[in-house]
């Protein structure tokens, strides 16, 4: 697959800290607050930018990297806390779909997760993107990276019952504040997307311990998948 303009997003400045310093012939702008920086990485045409945290900000970027800069391929990188047992501080989960996990309109009978009155609710990542980045992960994080369903909230989950019903009942891998928004968004317009999440806590309460000391690896090593796919893209 090729692609004319990649955008790639992250929702911290240390989530992009590492590409913005290999983007050449750099142009910055800003729209609606949110800076937008053009340019080439690994020879390809990219607009890499900071979202900003929750999911509308990042709905509102993913948008106007679509309207304005032409985007026909969005990468989301960057940190999760782990919610699938099994992942440990530094896996990398590439996502298969997405959810938003805080819409919860059970009380009229739909099921958690589901918007209602939309035919879908969980939005499937591209299989070509998702390949990409499990070739990149094969080959610069061996047997640290999966795939699985990120879940989406306004929230940091930090409560080890609301993360074992994240896993028993959505099936979550890893969750966060704006995978699923992004995704959203790229639904709508028909844009392909994926997103690739390093795991900085377990989501149970202890991230007040590691989460500062290990967004900074769990970023370097995002960055280092979305470097690979984009250089075989």
């Amino acid at each position: 697959m090729t692609y004319g303009t990649i955008g790639i997003i992250g929702a911290m400045q240390e989530e992009i800290e590492l590409l913005l310093a290999q983007l050449d012939d750099r142009f910055t702008e800003q729209h609606a607050g949110i800076v937008y920086h053009r340019g080439t990485f690994q020879g390809r045409k990219v607009v890499l930018t900071r979202s900003g945290v929750g999911k509308v900000n990042s709905a509102v970027c993913t948008q106007i990297l679509i309207d304005r800069y032409g985007a026909d391929a969005i990468i989301f990188t960057g940190v999760a806390g782990a919610v699938d047992p099994r992942l440990n501080i530094g896996d990398i989960v590439i996502s298969t779909s997405s959810l938003q996990h805080d819409v919860d309109v059970t009380a009229l009978g739909f099921p958690r997760g589901t918007i209602p009155y939309q035919e879908v609710s969980e939005y499937a990542a591209d299989p070509s993107l998702i390949a990409l980045a499990e070739e990149a992960g094969k080959k610069v994080y061996p047997e640290r990276c999966f795939t699985g369903k990120v879940l989406s909230g306004d929230q940091f989950i930090a409560d080890r019952t609301v993360v074992k019903g994240l896993y028993e009942e959505l099936g979550g891998a890893c969750t966060e504040m704006e995978g699923a928004s992004v995704a959203q968004a790229c639904f709508m317009n028909g844009v392909p997307h994926v997103i690739i999440r390093s795991m900085s806590d377990k989501a149970d309460g202890s991230a007040h311990v590691n989460f500062a000391e290990f967004t900074i690896e769990a970023a370097n090593r995002s960055f280092a998948i979305v470097k690979e796919m984009i250089s075989q893209v």
